[in-house]
Protein backbone atom coordinates (compact mmCIF):
# COMPACT_ATOMS: atom_id res chain seq x y z
CA UNK A 1 0.00 0.00 0.00
CA UNK A 2 1.30 3.45 -0.95
CA UNK A 3 2.02 6.02 1.77
CA UNK A 4 -0.81 8.28 0.56
CA UNK A 5 -3.34 5.44 0.66
CA UNK A 6 -2.16 4.40 4.11
CA UNK A 7 -2.50 7.98 5.32
CA UNK A 8 -6.13 8.04 4.16
CA UNK A 9 -6.79 4.67 5.78
CA UNK A 10 -5.42 5.98 9.10
CA UNK A 11 -7.39 9.21 8.84
CA UNK A 12 -10.62 7.31 8.18
CA UNK A 13 -9.96 4.89 11.05
CA UNK A 14 -9.44 7.80 13.46
CA UNK A 15 -12.48 9.71 12.19
CA UNK A 16 -14.66 6.57 12.43
CA UNK A 17 -13.95 6.46 16.17
CA UNK A 18 -14.38 10.23 16.69
CA UNK A 19 -10.70 11.10 17.06
CA UNK A 20 -10.24 14.70 18.20
CA UNK A 21 -8.12 17.31 16.37
CA UNK A 22 -6.62 14.87 13.84
CA UNK A 23 -3.59 16.36 12.08
CA UNK A 24 -1.34 15.03 9.34
CA UNK A 25 2.27 16.16 9.11
CA UNK A 26 4.17 15.54 5.90
CA UNK A 27 7.72 14.89 7.12
CA UNK A 28 9.21 13.44 3.95
CA UNK A 29 11.68 16.31 3.58
CA UNK A 30 12.64 16.26 7.27
CA UNK A 31 13.40 12.61 8.00
CA UNK A 32 13.87 9.24 6.37
CA UNK A 33 12.07 7.52 9.25
CA UNK A 34 8.58 7.95 7.82
CA UNK A 35 6.59 9.91 5.23
CA UNK A 36 3.68 11.06 7.38
CA UNK A 37 2.95 11.53 11.05
CA UNK A 38 -0.67 11.50 12.07
CA UNK A 39 -1.50 12.98 15.46
CA UNK A 40 -4.88 12.67 17.15
CA UNK A 41 -6.32 13.09 20.60
CA UNK A 42 -8.66 10.86 22.53
CA UNK A 43 -10.89 12.01 25.36
CA UNK A 44 -9.80 9.31 27.84
CA UNK A 45 -7.36 6.44 28.13
CA UNK A 46 -10.08 4.08 26.89
CA UNK A 47 -10.76 6.32 23.87
CA UNK A 48 -7.02 6.57 23.06
CA UNK A 49 -6.73 2.78 23.15
CA UNK A 50 -9.86 2.36 20.98
CA UNK A 51 -8.57 4.83 18.39
CA UNK A 52 -5.22 3.04 18.15
CA UNK A 53 -6.90 -0.37 18.03
CA UNK A 54 -9.16 0.76 15.17
CA UNK A 55 -6.12 1.99 13.21
CA UNK A 56 -4.44 -1.39 13.76
CA UNK A 57 -7.57 -3.33 12.77
CA UNK A 58 -8.10 -1.31 9.56
CA UNK A 59 -4.42 -1.61 8.62
CA UNK A 60 -4.35 -5.36 9.22
CA UNK A 61 -7.52 -5.75 7.14
CA UNK A 62 -5.49 -4.33 4.23
CA UNK A 63 -2.53 -6.66 4.99
CA UNK A 64 -0.46 -3.82 6.49
CA UNK A 65 1.48 -5.08 9.48
CA UNK A 66 2.73 -2.58 12.05
CA UNK A 67 6.44 -2.40 12.78
CA UNK A 68 5.58 -1.71 16.38
CA UNK A 69 2.99 -0.48 18.85
CA UNK A 70 3.90 1.30 22.08
CA UNK A 71 1.83 2.55 25.01
CA UNK A 72 -1.27 0.39 24.60
CA UNK A 73 -1.34 -0.61 28.25
CA UNK A 74 -1.29 2.91 29.71
CA UNK A 75 -3.46 4.68 27.14
CA UNK A 76 -1.95 8.13 27.60
CA UNK A 77 0.02 8.02 24.35
CA UNK A 78 -0.16 5.15 21.89
CA UNK A 79 2.27 5.08 18.99
CA UNK A 80 1.50 2.90 15.99
CA UNK A 81 4.38 2.56 13.52
CA UNK A 82 3.09 1.56 10.09
CA UNK A 83 6.43 2.37 8.43
CA UNK A 84 5.30 5.03 5.94
CA UNK A 85 2.85 6.47 8.47
CA UNK A 86 3.51 6.85 12.18
CA UNK A 87 0.39 7.42 14.26
CA UNK A 88 0.41 9.19 17.63
CA UNK A 89 -2.83 8.97 19.61
CA UNK A 90 -2.64 10.98 22.83
CA UNK A 91 -4.68 12.37 25.65
CA UNK A 92 -4.94 16.17 25.32
CA UNK A 93 -2.67 17.03 28.25
CA UNK A 94 0.08 14.73 26.93
CA UNK A 95 -0.32 16.18 23.45
CA UNK A 96 -0.07 19.73 24.79
CA UNK A 97 3.05 18.87 26.79
CA UNK A 98 5.00 17.23 23.93
CA UNK A 99 3.60 19.49 21.18
CA UNK A 100 4.71 17.25 18.30
CA UNK A 101 3.13 19.57 15.74
CA UNK A 102 5.58 22.31 16.67
CA UNK A 103 8.50 19.90 16.96
CA UNK A 104 7.94 18.60 13.42
CA UNK A 105 6.87 21.86 11.77
CA UNK A 106 9.03 23.70 9.29
CA UNK A 107 10.57 26.70 11.00
CA UNK A 108 13.13 29.31 10.11
CA UNK A 109 16.72 28.06 9.86
CA UNK A 110 18.75 28.23 13.06
CA UNK A 111 20.82 31.17 11.72
CA UNK A 112 17.63 33.25 11.45
CA UNK A 113 16.69 32.35 15.01
CA UNK A 114 19.75 34.09 16.50
CA UNK A 115 18.84 37.13 18.63
CA UNK A 116 19.57 40.43 16.81
CA UNK A 117 22.27 41.49 19.30
CA UNK A 118 24.16 38.23 18.82
CA UNK A 119 23.84 38.48 15.05
CA UNK A 120 25.28 42.02 15.12
CA UNK A 121 28.31 40.81 17.12
CA UNK A 122 28.91 38.06 14.53
CA UNK A 123 29.05 40.56 11.66
CA UNK A 124 31.89 42.59 13.20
Amino acid sequence: MQAEQLRYLVMNALQDMKGVDVRVLDVRRMTAITDFMVIASGTSDRHVKSLARNVLDKARAQDVRPLGVEGEQEGEWVLVDLCDVVVHVMQPQVRDFYNLEKLWSVEAPAADAVPPAAAARRRR
